[in-house]
């Protein structure tokens, strides 16, 4: 079959490889009929999340057809339409009974304390087998597969495979209240999604910062209120908005994508934080440092208010400006998104027409064109928010 599959940092081939098979009894085999690029997939490539290994194919979202499943799996079979969630739980230990799948103490075969396990991710996350790919194995597919309402279509359950759970989840997590406001940094897929999901949870009002025409556009249409800034302070706007008060609740969309731009050398704090980094294609704040959108974060968010971290950080960064936060009272929730657990509603949200994710997907490309779909990605081209894959035989 043909998948993308990681070799170093800044190198990735379309090659083929064979086709997964059943390894245990609660394994299944999903033939994907559609995937997507992530920013996540991003830091792999960059080396701002290192460790992973060659060979490992690259993607945590899908969507497919049940090809195969094991003695174990008796709720599913060949021929039904899942979608995969990104990270994979087991569905028995307690962390999985009590909606924590994210933190699965089974799943990742490093251990309990290795963290979130995940398709297509470095060593540490397991590594399985990721998603841009004709086939993947679904381990525990009892738990970590979820059918498809007949009325739902491919592209809007694909994104109920990670960046939508992800934002709503972002959106959760900063405990936004009837009558708030919110702001969100970056205005990515996941971003948007926030942005989405802090107005179906009450927000009066989200301002959403990035400098991208065509992402602040979107936020437009959605009912958000832009900051651009490559041409403005956000801090100071959002204060100003917000009579001198800032935002009630914060959400980082960004994460350790803020890094210096190509030609311009990193300082040794962030070759301390990712010693791996390359550079590659624009990048969301030029010059400032990979915590730019945490510092502005922390000084916009008003006195006692809540900041969400939902954008990407390697376990090895050490920096947070955390006087700033303790003296201003600051509710500080992050994480990796429990994805099977929000999943069924988003689902059902978009089955009774309360939401029409798919506008998201601006870009439908064949895996064959999966290298350079990664290259304009990466370049943040206008038009290319989010990229789905189509493998040949879907």
């Amino acid at each position: 079959m043909k998948a993308v599959v990681f070799h170093d940092v800044g190198d990735i081939c379309l090659e083929d490889v064979p086709e997964p098979p059943i390894e245990q009894p609660v394994d299944a085999v999903v033939r994907i009929t559609a995937s997507a690029i992530c920013g996540t997939d991003l830091h792999m490539i960059r080396g701002t999340l290192p460790g992973m290994k060659p060979g490992t194919i690259l993607g945590h979202e899908g969507v497919g057809v049940v090809e195969e499943v094991g003695k174990g799996v008796r709720n599913f079979r060949p021929g039904d339409r899942v979608v995969v969630p990104s990270t994979i739980a087991c569905g028995w230990c307690s962390y999985c009974r009590a909606g924590y799948t994210a933190q699965c103490d089974v799943a990742n075969p490093n251990g309990p304390q290795a963290g979130t396990a995940f398709y297509g991710g470095p060593a540490l996350s397991g590594p399985f087998m990721g998603m841009q790919a004709e086939y993947v194995r679904v381990p525990y597919a009892a738990h970590n597969l979820v059918r498809i309402p007949h009325d739902v279509t491919d592209e809007q359950a694909l994104l109920c495979s990670d960046i939508f759970p992800t934002g709503y989840f972002g959106a959760e997590n900063a405990e936004i209240r009837p009558g708030d406001t919110v702001a969100v940094f970056g205005c990515g897929p996941v971003g948007q999604f926030a942005i989405m999901s802090a107005f179906m949870q009450g927000a009066h009002r989200v301002l959403a910062v990035d400098c991208l025409p065509d992402r602040l556009e979107m936020v437009r249409s959605l009912g958000g209120e832009c900051i651009d800034f490559a041409v403005e302070d956000p801090v100071s706007v959002i204060r100003q908005l917000t009579g001198g008060i800032g935002a009630d609740r914060v959400i980082d969309a960004v994460g350790v994508d803020a890094v210096a731009p190509p030609g311009q050398d990193f300082s040794d704090e962030v070759r301390q934080v990712a010693p791996h980094i390359h550079p590659v294609g624009d990048n969301w704040h030029p010059g400032n440092g990979p915590f730019q959108a945490l510092d502005w974060a922390v000084d916009a968010v008003a006195k006692a208010g809540t900041l969400s971290i939902i954008g990407v950080y390697p376990a090895t960064a050490r920096v947070f400006p955390i006087g700033k936060a303790m003296h201003k009272n600051l509710c500080l929730k992050m994480g990796n998104c429990n994805h099977r657990t929000y999943i069924p509603d988003l689902l059902d949200a978009i089955q009774t027409g309360r939401i029409d994710p798919s506008h998201i997907l601006a870009q439908v490309q064949p895996l064959t064109s999966a290298l350079e779909a990664y290259q304009a990605f990466d370049k943040r081209e206008p038009g290319w928010l989010k990229v789905e894959l189509l493998p040949k035989a879907a």
